[in-house]
């Protein structure tokens, strides 16, 4: 930032105003706000308001970052563009139409789709798989219109264009001079600058003698180029990584080359201008060609070369992507308890600006972390524990947030009256919990509470018992799980008191409806004793499955999903790739690429195994030794077989938690599913939780491992005619199927090499760390999971926040008041997910024209945030013809829907990060090879009946919504 980025907004912006022609596009928002906010002078902000309003700065994409595709989550993607859209149109009255999309490592199909819905016109990706890209180019095939959805097919088309082999930089070798090609500034020093300014490489100035010969360098290249494209237009993009620090230097020998290139444009065969990326696209639309099509397939994995698969990153830095998905789940759960307390108490008792402040320096920090080398693990360790530092803080601000939101509304004598006495020194200590549902769904479901006795009875808000479970906890010796059964409504949140005692239950009564588990050992087995394998089988039965554990080898044998009285063969265990880290010996493994020197290894020697019978879940503990003889274990599964309670089966999934590490140096370990399925090595991903995409097993003649893996943000599954295998996930892992049958997970990574570039950013990925990442798995026929997988994934993703409000303490004398009676429900239907319901905060008027005239009175815009405007999104689960009933289009009444929160005054239809209104938004219609223009009417906006809206298959519709106030 403070090196390079604030001086090229600083630079660019004088030096733009210099020279009516010269033109500079601006991607990231979270640098330009930086400066903004912290660096530019009144005269600059004035510069720059007039060189927006002319078209000369255009910012693209418009996002806080330009985000990870691989490795991040629909609902982040979301946040980031709506952080950085609603910056830039609050400011300057601006909606960016166009992307820019250069860096990431490979392009998912989800998000061309997101874009169209943002209202974008074209969408521009780079990095591609080498020999697709040389194939492309030469067949003049690099631009298409892209069907991101194969729900939502023309509705939400974009018309993409992919750069060149050069890429998104100028060329850098020059034939006449050896220096870094027209970059006349030089090569950025990172994070230091060069105290005298001279930088190293400042390439030959632009002279009367050094003019023609760069002049030739630049045609040749320009029609090179053209000759791969269909147009007379060609996209010659000027800069690089950290350039124009000093774009006075730039622009400089810029100008005089271009003038030099136009004087003599008959020579030459070529004219050059500066364009934004506008200007450039409307040129090629204006060009009335009829493009190729691209389905809903995707560019990943990605490879730069045949040793060179970028699928490492997709397990890379394991506890970075951890907490960055925690960070969004507690994120999502506070901005709809926010908005729920601000509809229900508009003027108390949690100051609304102290409140929003909170929820805006998480969604900094979880858009800024979802930049392409932010999560997905890339950057140095440096710039990693910044990502970590700035979500832990943002996150524990929240948490004073929730806080304050479940306390303040509500009288609890018990925690804030002190004028209470204390009953007798026996009494039992006594703890309040409350748990919230962030989903709009009702669910019946168990959450483990960590706590420090052996014994306690768990009691509702009405004094009811609650049915639990404790034992002794998988993690540590001197606490115990506690297991509450809960059920609640969408978007409730209900105390529950737990009753505590030092001693072990005497009789019943004690415990109310706690059930107390104790394990049973079973003894380490070795390896070299699977010989005997598969003879003394041990079953843990739910009414969902019998899993069947081999006592010979300690590890899973077969699972049987009762429904259908069909038996899979299945084993679970670890193992591990090894990498080489020296250059000069072959590929290498780092942070972004993973090539393996083999096939992988077994990461165990031994497997030691305890099983804990219980009335709400059984667990079964499998602890894996890298020697037979170790003290401590290296690995851990433990699976929580859930039973059947309540009114719902909640015995469809199984929950895995894994403890990975620390792992040895230059190893890559992978959890290794293996089944009887017959799914040929076919397996199908998750493209950022939005959509799933079928992976067939390809051969390459270099490199087929590495080049078969992809990745997988919520979930994974393999099938074959009778059943499907799903795991879903609660952060991004790399996956693969490697042999008939198989699901392999990669789940962490510790590197270390000694490539030059990556020993000068401290690239090196020696992570030690110890990991405990989730799993969810469910096993059944294709029309049954196909019904679970998504909700699941979205349950996981989302699961009830739990929060003590208290510590263990004697209770006071006088029982509390009841609280007030639960707040009412707000229930979706099964296919449909509130993807976002919270306060923006942003000022700007919904009406475009009020708004321009208000930017262009000049006057003060930094007015109170609107705390009146809620932004619901609702999201249709489904994929047109999944389901034979949960892929219809639904129709709702939002009032009623919203009822449970408060009377429905105005429902506005917005673009998906809110700026425009969907009835003034005419995206370009692009001609394409089958005649279909891109259509823009919606099958189904808001209809005549005020408030009802059918919500289609994969549709994500975006409301703006106003409350009627309630006076109290």
């Amino acid at each position: 930032m403070h090196a390079y980025a604030a001086n090229v907004y600083t630079s660019v912006t004088e030096e733009l105003s210099k020279a009516g022609g010269r033109r500079f596009i601006a991607v990231e928002q979270e640098f330009f706000r930086l400066w903004w906010d912290t660096v530019a002078t009144d005269s600059h902000k004035k510069q720059v308001r007039h060189l927006v309003k002319e078209g000369r700065l255009e910012f693209i994409i418009g996002g806080q970052v330009m985000h990870d595709e691989a490795v991040t989550d629909l609902d982040d993607e979301i946040l980031q563009m709506t952080e950085g859209h609603g910056f830039l149109y609050e400011t300057f009255g601006v909606r960016p139409q166009f992307s820019w999309h250069v860096d990431p490592f490979g392009a998912s199909a989800t998000t061309p789709v997101l874009f169209a819905l943002a209202g974008f016109n074209a969408h521009l990706i780079s990095r591609i798989d080498y020999d697709l890209k040389d194939s492309m180019q030469k067949n003049k095939k690099l631009q298409f219109v892209w069907r991101g959805s194969p729900s939502l097919k023309e509705k939400q088309q974009i018309f993409t264009h992919t750069m060149d082999q050069f890429s998104y930089c100028t060329p850098s070798h020059l034939p006449f001079s050896n220096s870094s090609g027209f970059y006349w500034n030089g090569v950025a020093l990172f994070p230091d600058p060069p105290k005298d300014g001279v930088y190293p490489n400042m390439s030959l100035p632009v002279t009367k003698e050094t003019v023609h010969a760069y002049a030739k360098t630049m045609v040749e290249n320009i029609k090179q180029r053209a000759a791969w494209f269909r147009t007379k237009h060609v996209l010659w993009p000027w800069g690089c990584d950290k350039q124009f620090y000093n774009s006075s230097v730039q622009f400089n020998n810029m100008d005089p080359l271009m003038t030099y290139i136009n004087q003599n444009s008959k020579e030459f065969g070529v004219t050059v201008q500066y364009a934004t990326l506008s200007e450039y696209f409307k040129a090629i639309y204006q060009s009335g060609l009829a493009w190729e099509l691209r389905g809903s397939e995707d560019f990943l994995p990605y490879s730069t070369e045949s040793h060179q698969a970028w699928t490492g990153f997709y397990a890379s830095r394991n506890v970075l992507k951890g907490v960055a998905r925690q960070a969004s789940s507690q994120l999502h759960a506070a901005e709809t308890l926010f908005t729920r307390h601000r509809i229900s108490f508009p003027d108390g008792p949690v100051a609304k600006d102290w409140a929003l402040d909170k929820l805006r320096a998480l969604r900094w920090a979880v858009s800024e972390v979802q930049h392409h080398d932010g999560i997905t693990g890339t950057e140095s360790p440096k710039v990693a524990d910044m990502y970590l530092q700035h979500l832990m803080q943002a996150m524990m601000g929240v948490e004073e947030l929730l806080a304050a939101l479940f306390l303040l509304p509500h009288s609890l004598p018990s925690i804030l009256g002190s004028h209470y006495h204390r009953q007798a020194v026996h009494e039992a200590l006594e703890q309040h919990v409350i748990v919230y549902n962030p989903l709009a769904w009702n669910i019946t479901t168990i959450v483990n509470v960590t706590v420090t006795f052996p014994s306690a009875a768990v009691f509702d808000d009405d004094g009811q018992p609650v049915p639990a479970q404790i034992q002794r906890s998988a993690q540590s010796n001197v606490t115990y799980d506690l297991f509450i059964v809960v059920e609640l409504g969408g978007l409730q949140h209900r105390k529950y008191l737990i009753k505590f005692s030092d001693r072990k239950c005497s009789h019943r009564s004690k415990c109310g409806s706690t059930y107390e588990a104790k394990g049973v050992l079973f003894e380490r087995r070795n390896i070299r004793d699977s010989a005997t394998a598969g003879r003394r089988l041990l079953p843990v039965l739910s009414d969902c499955y019998k899993l069947m554990f081999d006592q010979d080898t300690n590890l899973l044998h077969s699972i049987t999903y009762l429904q259908e009285k069909r038996r899979v063969r299945m084993t679970q265990d670890f193992w591990e790739y090894h990498a080489n880290g020296d250059v000069k010996t072959g590929p290498i493994s780092d942070n972004y690429i993973f090539s393996a020197n083999s096939s992988a290894v077994r990461a165990y020697k031994a497997v030691e195994m305890e099983i804990i019978p219980g009335k709400i879940v059984t667990e079964i503990r499998q602890r894996f030794y890298r020697e037979e003889s170790d003290k401590d274990y290296t690995y851990s599964i433990t699976t929580r077989v859930p039973a059947c309670f309540g009114s719902r089966p909640r015995c469809r999934r199984l929950d895995q938690m894994y403890s990975l590490g620390p792992l040895h140096l230059n190893t890559e370990v992978v959890l290794r599913t293996s089944s009887s399925l017959k799914n040929n090595r076919t397996l199908f991903t998750d493209d950022n939780g939005y959509q799933m995409l079928k992976r067939t097993y390809r051969k390459f003649t270099n490199n087929t491992l590495a080049r078969n893996y992809f990745p997988m943000v919520r979930a994974a599954y393999i099938e074959d005619e009778l059943s499907r295998l799903v795991l879903v996930s609660d952060r991004a892992h790399g996956v693969s199927s490697q042999a008939n049958g198989q699901l392999e997970v990669m789940l962490h990574r510790r590197l270390w090499n000694n490539l030059p570039w990556n020993l000068g950013y401290n690239l090196t990925l020696n992570d030690s760390t110890v990991i405990r990442p989730t799993l969810w798995m469910m096993l059944g026929s294709i029309s049954d999971t196909s019904k679970l997988y998504q909700r699941e994934a979205i349950e996981l993703q989302h699961r009830p926040v739990v929060m003590p409000i208290d510590q263990p303490q004697r209770p006071w004398q006088k029982k509390e008041p009841r609280g007030s009676s639960p707040l009412c429900p707000v229930v979706l239907p099964p296919n449909l997910h509130l993807l976002s319901l919270s306060i923006p905060g942003w000022n700007y008027s919904s009406d475009h024209d009020v708004h321009l005239r208000h930017i262009n009175s000049g006057k003060d815009l930094h007015s109170e945030p609107d705390y009146d405007r809620v932004l619901l999104r609702i999201m249709h689960l489904f994929e047109d013809g999944e389901d034979p009933e949960l892929s219809k289009p639904v129709t709702i009444n939002l009032k009623e829907v919203l009822q449970g929160l408060g009377e429905v005054k105005v429902l506005e239809e917005r673009s998906l990060t809110g700026t425009w209104d969907v009835a003034r938004l005419q995206r370009w219609k692009w001609r394409t090879a089958d005649d279909f223009e891109t259509s823009n009417e919606r099958c189904c906006g808001i209809r005549d009946e005020p408030f009802t809206v059918t919500i289609s298959p994969k549709e994500i519709r975006t409301f703006f919504v106003h409350f009627s106030s309630r006076n109290f």
